[in-house]
């Protein structure tokens, strides 16, 4: 059994990993790059469904900088964060958010979900790895439809995708 200082450092773990996703969102929405290189380690990888993404700290942030250079306002809007330890220095986590962003001349709503991995480097909880999938996505307009379409990855500009995380079929009894 973990003694009483191993399940507070675990809860005070799982508390700096939950900041460190919310910052990732707020620091992300402020456009504050030195904030948000900070989140990730040194050697972070960063994907995204259609996107070449970035490897290194330098190249993640040289991939976010490409992608947001193309938006206008975004909020970014975590829903939840489930985070399972590997050991005492290393996570994983799966983080369910909605995006607004401001790009293509519309205003994108988004439910993504990152799955992640976290590393406590310099003994700070940083995001290690980051893969974005779309749940759906699409401008104001399409959205009433976006979670009835198959193809209901809709960036403004893209041919319609499907969704990273589809509903399974469901089984006739």
């Amino acid at each position: 059994m973990a003694t009483l200082e191993q399940r507070i450092q675990k809860l005070e773990d799982r508390a700096e990993i939950q900041d460190l996703v919310a910052r990732y969102f707020k620091v992300t929405d402020d456009d504050d790059e030195q904030s948000l290189a900070d989140c990730f380690t040194r050697d972070a990888r960063f994907t995204a469904t259609g996107f070449e993404g970035g490897a290194g700290r330098d190249g993640v942030m040289a991939f976010l900088k490409s992608a947001r250079s193309t938006m206008q306002q975004t909020v970014h809007t975590p829903n939840y964060v489930h985070i399972a330890f590997k050991g005492e220095d290393e996570a994983d986590g799966t983080v369910m958010a909605h995006l607004e962003i401001g790009i293509g001349g519309t205003t994108v709503y988004a439910a993504v979900r990152y799955l992640d991995t976290y590393a406590c480097e310099e003994g700070k909880w940083r995001i290690a790895t980051r893969e974005m999938g779309a749940v759906h996505l699409g401008s104001w307009d399409v959205v009433a439809s976006s979670m009835t379409d198959p193809n209901n990855v809709r960036w403004p500009g893209a041919d319609p995708a499907p969704s990273d995380f589809p509903r399974k079929a469901i089984q006739a009894a």
